[in-house]
This record gives C-alpha cells, structure tokens and sequence, in this order.
C-alpha cells in the first residue's frame, strides 16, 4: 500500500505546543528521531515556539514548523494573529500531505483536529498524556467543553500514556474503547547508562525532587515533609531540580523552614542528580506517566511518589506510594527507605529491571509505527468502493 502522500515512504507530523524541557516535549522529540531513523518522512509542528530539543531534530534531518500561535490570546490582534496561524496550519499540512497527523496535548489537539479534516490528512491521532482535573472543569468556558465534545467524531484514536490516562479519556471525555491505545513512553539507551553523582557539599540524606515547578507537582508538600523529617531527627537535603512558574513560591515558602533546600535549576542530564539521590520524590497531586519517574527508575533508586495517574503502574512493588497532598505521608516513605537500606536497594533494582523490559525507546518507537500503518489501512479500506 502507497503512502497517501504519493512519495516513497510515508509521513508523519507530529504537532505540540513547543519544544522545551518538560517529559512530552522529550517524548516527542525521542518519536520524531526514532521514526526518522525508520525511514519516515517526519516533521514536527510547533504552536507557538521552539527549545532546546528543536536544534537536536534539525539535526537529525527533521523538519521543524514555526506556527506563531499566540499562547495567551487577548484581545483583537491576538485573536487575529492565531486566526492567522491556524490558516498556516492548515495550509502546512496540505502542502506536506502526512499520512497522519499525532497532536500531543489538549490545545494541539483541539487545534490540530479541524486544521487535519480542512487539509484532508487521512488520519488524525490526539496524544492524551495527563487526566481530566475534575476541580477545574465547572470553571472551564462552555465553548471549550463542547468543542472538546464535538471533535470526538473527527479525532481517529487517542494514544494515552498509561492505563489510567485512557481510562480517563474514555470515561470522563467519552471516547470508545476501539479508539484508545496505551502506548507507554520510551526511554534512550543513554537514560540507564551510569555516570558520575553531582557533586552537593552535605552530609545529610539527599532527597532529590527531578518535576518542573508547577503547583500540580506537589513540591510544597515535600518542603513540609521535610519539616516532619528534621522533627523526628532524620533531617535531609532537599534537592528540586527544575524550575517553571512556582519557582519563586516555592523559594519564599523554602526560606521560612528550617530545612536545607537546594534549588538547582533544570537539568538537560538529570543522571547525575539521580544518582547523588539517597532517595527519589515525586510529590505530584495529578500525572500521566511520569517521565521524572521512568528516568529514576532506570538509574535503580529508590523511589517514593504519590499513588496518581499512571505512576502505580510504573511502581507497583517497585516503589514506595503515598497519598497525594500529603506530608505526613511522604515522610513517613522516605524514613521507611532511609532506614532500611536492603529494602531501598532491592526497590531499586526491581525498578531499573522493569524499565528496562517496558520503558524501552525501541519498544515505544514500534508500537506508533504498528499503530499508524494500521490506522492508514483502515482509512485507505474505509475509501475503497
């Protein structure tokens, strides 16, 4: 079967926000080298702008599409100028003529949905990476909802990230079990590879928190877990390793503790920090997969994360899980690993062997390829008289 594009293999766009630090962005630069390498014609559409991961795809050969969406619209020239880009968008995608269009997150998918129908791609695929927050939807415009509601019809399938996410899709947003996946996401060879632990002057337990700084990551409860720690005589070094809108909050909420706080910034290799860690956190109140957690897993350390989303599914005998939004809890995790080192190994390993049976890129890379060239028939037999 030819490609629909007419060329001598076939094409796939893959659409994001942008291609910063942060685990879908790295997802999907991981895809687009991984299909690239398979002898896919493959280009990745950015909404708004580009990041650290954009020179590495123009360097494999990808080609990388600034839309110019405006992130945060208001007013008349910003509806205007995303009125704008959506007819780039469009006009892109009849002038590449992929064979599938893969839109990773909410608003590319809910962009990329109408823009696939308008230019004709035969198969449109949404990538739902996180679950529904139940506490935000009363407050979600109408016209958001039932756009979200009304592109149901036109989006072909979903790729969730874990089970939980698809679960999600398919009993909070409403799509049928025959249009979801589960394709977990994929690790490098590079992420199991042992390399040198940071250099931090301390001598107490080091607690590495590896989470862009959002409120939905929880940080805050694990600087009062580290409070609860220091009470019971077990102080530690808390290490967050990223940065992002919370930043500052959490370095005012930091200065009023009596805890040995580290704020280190984003990591382009987070191994090494990974490897300094006594013990790994992730405090996160709501998540899909968690890349954070997949990359300590693979390095064989201890682990203790809330027991939401997709992250049970990674740690389950593996791990420590707790509750979210819960500081009592999350220190009475990295005690229990703190105090027994036998267990805290064997947590490790167990994990680390996992990752490499389930987390790895190859494995990733062929399940979207299997995906895709089944959905592209099935369009193509849907067409056929």
């Amino acid at each position: 079967m030819q490609p629909e594009n007419g060329s001598g293999r076939r094409r796939i766009a893959l659409l994001i926000g942008q291609m910063g630090f942060g685990g879908t962005e790295t997802q999907v630069s991981l895809l687009a080298r991984e299909l690239h390498s398979r002898g896919f014609a493959v280009d990745v559409l950015l909404l708004s702008k580009g990041g650290v991961h954009e020179p590495i795809l123009r360097a494999a050969g990808i080609g990388v599409h600034h839309l110019g969406f405006s992130r945060r619209p208001s007013g008349r020239a910003a509806v205007i100028k995303n009125l704008a880009a959506f007819a780039r968008l469009v006009s892109l995608l009849r002038r590449l003529r992929p064979d599938v269009l893969h839109a990773f997150l909410l608003e590319s998918y809910l962009l990329g949905a109408p823009a696939a129908r308008l230019a004709r791609v035969p198969v449109m695929i949404a990538g739902r990476r996180g679950l529904t927050d139940l506490r935000h939807v009363r407050r979600t415009p109408r016209w958001r909802l039932m756009l979200g509601g009304a592109l149901r019809p036109i989006i072909d399938h979903v790729v969730a990230n874990a089970v939980a996410v698809a679960e999600d899709a398919r009993t909070v947003i409403g799509f049928p079990s025959h249009k979801l996946s589960v394709i977990y996401n994929g690790l490098p060879d590079s992420a199991f590879d042992t390399v040198a632990p940071e250099a931090i002057d301390t001598e107490l337990p080091v607690v590495v928190c590896l989470a862009r700084m959002r409120s939905v990551k929880g940080q805050s409860f694990l600087l009062d877990a580290g409070v609860l720690l220091a009470a019971q005589g077990t102080p530690c070094t808390l290490v967050l390793v990223g940065d992002g809108p919370e930043e500052d909050r959490l370095k005012e909420h930091a200065s009023g503790l009596d805890v040995d706080v580290r704020f280190v910034g984003p990591a382009k290799d987070p191994r090494g920090w990974l490897t300094r860690a006594d013990v790994v956190v992730l405090p996160s109140i709501s998540e899909g997969l968690s890349n954070a957690v997949m990359e300590a897993m693979a390095q064989g350390r201890p682990i203790v994360a809330t027991a939401v989303g997709g992250t049970p599914e990674l740690l389950e005998d593996r791990g420590v899980l707790v509750p979210p939004a819960d500081p009592a809890a999350l220190c009475q995790g990295v005690t229990r690993l703190l105090q027994d080192p036998e267990l805290a190994a064997h947590l490790g390993a167990a994990a680390r062997s996992w990752a490499l049976k389930h987390l790895d890129v190859t494995t990733m890379a062929e399940e979207h390829v299997r995906l895709y060239h089944r959905l592209v028939a099935e369009r193509c037999a849907r067409r056929r008289p």
